[in-house]
């Protein structure tokens, strides 16, 4: 059994902590409250924005700790709508968080390749 942090828990979490941060963030989507998918997109407000998704099982350890992979960077957020729109096709369970952030912050623990 993992001991990994529920998806709501976790999400509800980080929200707080980019508020903490004077960060602004928003759910988008609610996925499945236990094990969903979670993806943060991140839009500097300038034209520009990223988007992070889970990394590959591969760099996952056993701490629980919640790895994340650059999916895209510095894309225009209509190309980061576009491959959301494709995700939530593939899996409608998943989590979309928002980050606004000029400077791109997101305080997410990527995983090695990411």
């Amino acid at each position: 059994m993992s001991n990994r942090l529920r998806s709501d828990f976790w999400v509800s979490a980080y929200i707080r902590r980019c508020d903490v941060e004077g960060v602004e963030a928003v759910l988008r989507k609610r996925g499945a409250a236990e094990a969903g998918a979670i993806f943060v997109k991140v839009d500097r407000l300038d034209g520009t924005a990223s988007l992070f998704g889970p990394a590959p099982q591969v760099f996952l350890d056993d701490s629980g700790e919640r790895l994340f992979s650059a999916i895209l960077v510095d894309a225009t957020p209509l190309d980061v709508e576009e491959r959301m729109t494709k995700e939530m096709k593939f899996d409608s369970d998943l989590w979309l968080v928002e980050v606004d952030d000029r400077i791109g912050r997101h305080f997410l623990d990527l995983s090695a390749d990411g």
